[in-house]
Parts: C-alpha cells; structure tokens; sequence
C-alpha cells in the first residue's frame, strides 16, 4: 500500500515563490510592502501552462500562447510599484495575457477592468482568475487603444504591452491618476509614467525593459 501524501500543488510551489518574491524582488529594490503581499500571495504557476510549471517562479518571461508572455516577475512587481496603489482606485490594464499582472493588482486595488484583444487569452485569463477566486476583476476582449468608456475615469491605467500611448487613455483617466506604459519602438521600451494634471501631464521615466509589441483591433 502506497502511504505517500503527496502534496496540495499550491504548497509544493510555497518555498520557489517566497525565494522569488526574496532574490528577485525585494532584493533589487521593490520595497513596497503592499506590492510584496500581493507577489507572495498569487500563485503564478497557476498562470502558466503545464510544461512550464518548473519554470514558474524563475527570472524571466514565459511564453503563454498566440506569441504573447507573462511578464518576468521583477517587472509585474516594478509596474505594480510604480502606480502608488492605496486599496480604493480602479485600474484600467490594458492587455489582460494569462492574467497573471491582473490578479496582482485585484490585490492593491477596489477593482480591475482589463481589456485582451486575443479572444483564447482572454477566455484563459478567465478561467485563471476564476480559478484563484479573484472576484474584483472584470474582464473584456477588444481592442484596448480604445480603453473602456463605460467605466471611465479610472484612477490608474497600466498596459503591459510596448508601443506608444493612445490618447484615449489620458481622456480615460482621472486628474491626478497615473498612466504607467512601456514606450518605444520594436524590443528597445522604456517604462514611463505619466500623471494628469488639471493642464495636462507631468512625466517620469524609468527601467528599459522589452515588452510585446502593442496593437490594434480584437482578434
């Protein structure tokens, strides 16, 4: 008779994603405790397909289907950071992926509106976020240079693929709120972030990073 208990999935992967959250994270400067939370707390190799389930808590994007990615760690945790969340805003992110970021910012914030413009990505984010019970969390396939009119203004806007910024965003987004987006052309982004003022916008810039590239239309 066979007396080995294996272990629950979720606690087989406690240990990699705590070292994760430790090597990756907090030690290249993410100090938001918020931010760190919410990393411990999601369980990101319930975001990845089967074969890539040992690669789940490792330094790097993995590939996700339909030649998109779920983003490397340090860098949800980075964009995460960078939006100054307080638990009471609503977030706009454009390109939902596997929905990895998503569940992440359900965590910081009141609720997330998240727009994929892939149809079989956007049915995968739902059954993961539906799966970890993220239930603050509304979904849409379209094309995300629109933004989301219907529940507009929103406090933040976060897009996580790289390209240069719709100007329906900046209309999309509260005075005050930030719009935080890789910017750049082909593989060579830079993370930038702007805040709306009552006469326009003050703007940062930070980490160069590489993103898939941002387009058009819902397929």
């Amino acid at each position: 008779m066979n007396t080995h208990i294996h272990l629950p999935l979720r606690q087989s992967y406690e240990r990699p994603r705590l070292r994760m959250v430790e090597e990756q994270i907090v030690a290249r400067g993410i100090t938001a405790p918020s931010v760190l939370a919410a990393m411990r707390e999601v369980y990101r190799h319930e975001f990845v397909g089967e074969p890539l389930l040992t690669h789940a808590y490792q330094d790097k994007s993995l590939p996700i289907g339909e030649g998109q990615t779920i983003s490397q760690p340090f860098m949800v945790a980075r964009m995460t950071e960078l939006l100054e969340l307080q638990g009471h805003e609503r977030v706009l992110e454009i390109g939902t992926g596997c929905g990895y970021q998503t569940a992440v910012l359900s965590r910081l914030c009141k609720r997330v509106y998240s727009i994929e413009r892939i149809e079989t990505l956007h049915e995968l984010a739902k059954a993961n976020l539906r799966k970890g019970r993220h239930t603050n969390v509304m979904l849409r396939c379209g094309d995300g240079l629109l933004g989301w009119e219907d529940y507009a203004p929103f406090d933040a806007i976060l897009v996580t693929a790289g390209g240069f910024a719709s100007d329906i965003w900046m209309q999309q987004l509260k005075v005050g709120g930030y719009l935080l987006l890789p910017e750049g052309e082909g593989r060579a982004h830079k993370l930038v972030r702007r805040q709306k003022t009552e006469d326009g916008f003050d703007e940062e810039y930070f980490d160069d990073c590489t993103f898939v590239p941002l387009l058009a239309g819902k397929v």
